[in-house]
């Protein structure tokens, strides 16, 4: 059995408690590893191991900075076939999505040793006679970096990289389901390419031990940011806590995503598009298709060509490279999706296809009919289960897309790219996909949404917005007259 320590300072710690708790397996639940259960004094360490390093690692050569993140790369591309094993494992996620987490970790990578050389700032025009004035980004110090369970490999690395990138400190708290793959993991991978210890710290902790890490980090005057992925009630009471102590959070948070189908949609694209949107890794990506929205002229038969294809998908281990539906990450998540789905089903809704759990898996589930005063119609639920409803147009489908408190992603699939672009502008989303689905990232693009999907966006050509200081410095090559 794998043993997880806290890596602080370039160090394996155990927890100052010395308490520690089993990492479960979401398929067979056997223990995979046994993990350190950190608190606040272990998070108080780690950002103190980070403000130490700070001063050297922000000073270091770009040159030498961009070795460790090709090192880096290199390191993790060793690892394919483990890393990908421990996803499925640690996290239920089969091959395919694993794969897909690999390589945008080992892109990511390869662009930050990029980012290391980019320009840090600008010489401004300035109306005073004899100065020269200068935009100067700088980085901020320690960033704290909460990273989520569900793309484990991907979101963690997302969250730390590009601060690195830019000279800055890590600290980074997994969640209690990912300690691994979306810690630990991270921590051995740079250490093996030759970063200073302490530039990155991780601090694991048991279920229900999140709160105070993320108190410590949010609050301890060290800390000048916060890198978020989760849910968006979690992240609404972390950005109070940071407005209360004046530091920026950067936020993603839930989606509840749109599919729409137009009248002249190629419905083969359209089907395909909304089966693997709404079930790639059983739907516990942010960016899942949650809705699909298709117009009533062409709603049976895309609805009937979409069934077959939804009732054919492989639900099983995770480990099976056919499998496309694995394990709900653990019990509470399965019980949340059987409640949801029982609950829209007591208001009216009606079951395509699925709807009864078969733990830990939920099969794929496809609603029509769905009151939207059920919770599954407004709130991100994270399992395989697909919203379907009729449109009446282009005008009605933007209105029905629309019609959510959340704007991460939406899809659009038309044969008139031009009125779908149309409608892109005026979808209420960070992010628009036009003839495609909305599962996609790369590290290079500016991730993020609006309304209660977030603030701020991810993406290595965007970091420096959030993880740097601007400052404007002024010099004069001679003195200035004062009028007294």
């Amino acid at each position: 059995m794998i043993s997880v320590r806290h890596h602080i300072g370039g160090r394996e710690v155990a927890s100052v408690s010395g308490r520690s708790h089993p990492d479960l397996d979401p398929w067979s639940r056997a223990v995979l590893a046994e993990v350190a259960s950190g608190d606040g004094e272990d998070a108080r360490l780690a950002i103190e191991a980070a403000h130490a390093a700070f001063p050297a690692w922000s000073a270091l050569a770009p040159t030498e900075r961009q070795l460790i993140f090709i090192r880096a790369a290199d390191a993790l591309g060793r690892r394919r076939e483990s890393v990908i094993d421990l996803l499925a494992a640690e996290t239920g996620c089969g091959a395919h999505f694993a794969g897909i987490q690999f390589d945008f970790s080992l892109s990511l990578l390869r662009q930050a040793a990029g980012l290391t050389h980019q320009p840090t700032g600008q010489i401004l025009p300035t109306d005073l006679p004899g100065s020269r004035a200068l935009a100067v980004r700088r980085p901020v110090g320690v960033v704290a970096a909460i990273a989520p369970w569900n793309a484990a490999l991907s979101l963690a690395g997302r969250a730390i990289v590009g601060p690195l990138a830019l000279g800055n400190t890590v600290v980074l708290k997994p969640s209690e389901e990912s300690p691994i793959t979306g810690g630990t993991l991270w921590a051995e991978v740079f250490a093996e390419a030759g970063l200073p210890a302490g530039a990155v710290n991780v601090v694991t902790h048991a279920p229900g031990d999140a709160g105070m890490i993320a108190e410590e980090l949010v609050t301890h005057p060290l800390v000048r940011r916060i890198s978020f992925t989760g849910s968006t009630v979690t992240g609404r009471r972390l950005a109070e806590l940071a407005a209360r102590h004046l530091k920026r959070p950067v936020l993603q948070l839930s989606g509840h995503n749109p599919l729409v189908v137009l009248a002249d949609a190629d419905l083969t694209l359209a089907v395909d598009a909304a089966t693997y949107g709404a079930f790639v890794h059983q739907g516990e990506i942010c960016m899942c298709v949650r809705r699909i929205i298709v117009d009533e002229s062409v709603a049976a038969e895309f609805t009937s060509r979409f069934i077959a294809r939804v009732e054919k998908l492989p639900v099983g281990d995770p480990r099976d490279p056919t499998t496309v539906v694995g394990p709900l990450i653990n019990e509470w998540a399965l019980s949340l999706v059987e409640r949801r789905v029982a609950e829209a089903v007591s208001l009216g809704a009606r079951v395509l296809t699925g709807g009864t759990a078969v733990p830990p898996c939920y099969p794929p589930t496809v609603l029509t009919n769905v009151p939207a005063e059920a919770e599954i119609a407004f709130e991100e639920t994270f399992g395989p289960v697909a919203l379907l409803e009729t449109a009446a147009g282009p005008e009605d489908a933007l209105r029905r897309a629309n019609a959510s408190r959340y704007g991460l992603t939406a899809a659009i699939i038309s044969a008139d790219t031009y009125r779908a672009l149309d409608l892109a502008r005026r979808l209420e989303v960070g992010i628009v996909h036009i003839n495609d689905q909305t599962v996609h990232d790369e590290p290079q693009m500016p991730f993020g949404g609006l309304k209660d999907s977030g603030w701020g966006r991810f993406g290595l050509q965007f970091a420096d917005e959030d993880f740097t200081e601007l400052q404007w410095i002024t010099m004069r090559d001679s003195g200035r007259t004062f009028p007294f």
